[in-house]
């Protein structure tokens, strides 16, 4: 039987957000799919060619997180 996996099944794959399972049934399926094993490579060159950035925020926004935490904190 086959199974439709949808391009959000192909994200958590490439993602390695599904169970053993879920990866297993996927990429039996891709043996036999020729179009869903092409767009789970798409996928795959998609995440790779993504800019490796990361955000940290800046020292001004953690203090004024923190201010506001301690002056709206309930009295324990």
């Amino acid at each position: 039987m086959t199974q439709n996996y949808t391009l959000n099944d192909l994200v958590r794959l490439v993602y390695h957000e599904t169970s053993a399972g879920r990866e297993k049934e996927i990429r039996e399926e891709m043996a036999f799919d020729f179009e869903l094993a092409e767009e789970y490579e798409m996928l795959k060159k998609a995440v790779r060619e993504l800019p490796k950035v990361t955000f940290s925020p800046s020292r001004k926004s953690i203090d004024s997180i923190l201010d506001y935490s301690r002056n709206t904190a309930m009295a324990v």
